[in-house]
């Protein structure tokens, strides 16, 4: 089973750096990612409600034999549930789903800014982390003026702001707010799903200089930039291929080589236009 580093939260809870991310499976492919997942060695595991899989999950957590305080499970919200008692609401819904007494991160999922209510959401989060409910709270594709309005209202910053970001979608000014406010940056499509980033010739030439695959290059990019990286795969050789990237550092010029993708691939998604 392959060990893998953490990185301790700002409230103090240790999430792993590498994660597994189970969009758009169903409950049927979430359960045997999951089950695989926790053998080969993941413990962090990301799902959310809009996915429809919570239920899939929590039977392969049930099912691992994996002790409770070793898994570090995460779930999203809709923007239905953007209030203080919506988000109450929005997490006893996901942790029956899942079949937990409490979650160890829950995410805003999109700040859906023309609804404008992500700040009551945000307080919500709050006072459920007070309750002991979540051990960490954080948003997901918010932008650094929407996590300054956060913290500007409430004196709160999130723990984890998780965002759509790869060498093509580098995020560097994001990056520098999050570590200017101690928030780790989390990275959904990891591998620039829908892009050729996997075999771009940057890419190609750093995995056959360290006999890695692309997909470990694109990961250990992401690592060595401090970014926690969920990767979605049911494949146990590729499950065990995302975990096994911390044997190995890029140079100073393949991490600048892969930096240089940046904004190469298709537009990113736009939180200020699009959210659920």
């Amino acid at each position: 089973m392959i060990s893998v580093p953490t990185v301790t939260l700002s409230n103090g809870a240790v999430l792993p750096r590498v994660g597994l991310g189970t969009s758009p499976m169903n409950d049927a492919d979430a359960e045997r990612a999951v089950v695989q997942a926790l053998e080969v060695g993941y413990r962090l595991i990301d799902t959310a409600e809009n996915y429809r899989n919570e239920v899939g999950v929590g039977r392969a957590l049930k099912s691992s034999g994996v002790a409770r305080e070793e898994l570090f499970v995460t779930s999203k919200f809709n923007k239905r549930w953007h209030s203080v008692e919506g988000a109450r609401t929005a997490f006893e819904a996901s942790a029956d789903k899942l079949g937990l007494e409490y979650l160890d991160l829950l995410l805003i999922h999109w700040p859906n800014p023309d609804q404008d209510q992500y700040v009551d959401a945000w307080r919500g989060l709050i006072e459920l982390r007070e309750a002991g409910l979540v051990r960490a709270i954080g948003t997901s594709n918010f932008k650094p003026a929407h996590l300054q309005r956060l913290i500007d209202e409430t004196g709160v910053a999130p723990e984890v702001n998780q965002i759509q970001l790869s060498p093509m979608w580098a995020k560097q000014a994001e990056r520098e707010f999050h570590a200017t406010h101690n928030i780790v940056t989390e990275a959904w499509s990891p591998l620039g799903k829908g892009t050729d980033l996997l075999d771009h010739p940057a890419v190609t030439a750093a995995a056959k200089a360290h006999d890695k695959t692309p997909g470990q290059v694109v990961l250990r990019w992401e690592t060595q930039q401090n970014v926690v990286p969920i990767p979605k795969s049911a494949n146990r050789e590729r499950l065990e291929q995302n975990l096994a990237v911390f044997d190995f550092e890029l140079t100073d010029a393949e991490l600048a080589a892969l930096a240089a993708l940046d904004g190469t691939g298709s537009t990113a998604a736009d939180s200020d236009r699009f959210g659920h």
